[in-house]
């Protein structure tokens, strides 16, 4: 389970053979199975995930019972409610296994604990959160500039394995609008063919 964890540490830094082997030591595996959730609303969120097998949303519901997919974590991805699992405070967001699916655990005392013994860790995750942000702040921008068509195309080119694993309401709902109108979008691409 840690050889796919592994490779994505030593992608980001490098580590000895026993850094490495110590830090991978402080995950816990966990299954999860398809539909059920990793953490609901109201949770306060105590891990940070890498998932190693399967698929996780990770999604808000507005007050008008809309839901609103933040992002999808498949396999080689990191997941969390980054906000919840910093301030302690209970997390807005539901995350749920969209697959049968496995993910290894760490909690903020082993990662806090990782940063004080392997210092080379802190270097990972501000790695990690700065292309997080990077990620984030150009939803942002193509959210607010581009055309849904033009967001859809997008997705389908930046994230094809992954399209072909969600259904269209779930892609409707990572691009902020309806499944009808997603509907539309295909068929008019369809029709350019």
């Amino acid at each position: 389970m840690t050889e796919l964890l592994t490779k994505n540490i030593l992608n980001h830094i490098t580590l000895s053979k026993k850094e490495l082997e110590s830090f991978c030591s402080l995950f816990n595996q966990k299954e999860v199975r398809k539909k059920h959730f990793l953490m609901q609303e109201g949770e306060i969120c105590k891990f940070e995930g890498f998932v190693t097998k399967g698929l996780f949303r990770v999604y808000h519901i507005d007050s008008n019972g809309f839901e609103q997919v933040l992002y999808f974590a498949q396999e080689n991805w990191w997941i969390t409610d980054i906000d919840s699992f910093t301030n302690e405070k209970p997390s807005q967001l539901y995350i749920q296994a969209l697959e049968d699916s496995e993910v290894l655990l760490i909690s903020k005392k082993d990662k806090e604990f990782a940063y004080n013994n392997i210092p080379k860790i802190e270097k990972l995750f501000r790695v990690m959160t700065q292309k997080t942000h990077i990620a984030l702040q150009r939803r942002i921008i193509d959210n607010l500039s581009k055309t849904a068509d033009r967001r859809y195309i997008d997705f389908i080119e930046k994230y094809p394995n992954l399209f072909q694993r969600l259904t269209n309401l779930q892609i409707a709902a990572y691009l902020g609008i309806s499944h009808e109108f997603l509907s539309k979008i295909r068929r008019k691409i369809a029709s350019k063919k």
